[in-house]
């Protein structure tokens, strides 16, 4: 309740809101970070794992969005003592909480990519035309 107080708060401040936008900016901040919160909503994974899933992303800037995003509290990481040593990464509670944000995102950008980007390019409105 006192979170639903505070944010009733924030919005009738403009220096808060932008503020609290600024923080949540902060967290994730990069392109890589939210493709890993995605990727960690379907559950645990492994380095690899996440690696496979998310195209184009280097092992190096991997290790170091992970190390940022466990240093903000966003996933956890275990060490297992097994042979090869077992790593594995997920969101902490406060990660899972970022589902909604993430599905607000998904149906946004679906929506922008329809109206906006589809319409708009030549090439996309002959590939449309031709279905």
């Amino acid at each position: 309740m006192e979170v639903l107080k505070s944010l009733e708060n924030v919005k009738k401040c403009p220096v808060s809101y932008v503020l609290a936008i600024q923080d949540t900016l902060n967290a994730f901040q990069g392109k890589w970070k939210m493709p890993i919160i995605g990727t960690l909503l379907f559950g645990k994974k492994r380095f690899k794992e996440i690696e496979r899933e998310i195209t184009k992303i280097t092992p190096r800037m991997l290790s170091q969005e992970l190390k940022d995003l466990e240093a903000n509290g966003i996933i956890s990481r275990s060490v297992y003592n097994t042979t090869p040593v077992t790593v594995e990464y997920e969101l902490t509670d406060s990660g899972k909480h970022l589902n909604g944000v993430l599905e607000a995102m998904i149906e946004w950008g679906l929506q922008h990519r329809q109206s906006n980007i589809m319409e708009i390019l030549p090439v996309f409105k002959e590939q449309k035309e031709a279905i």
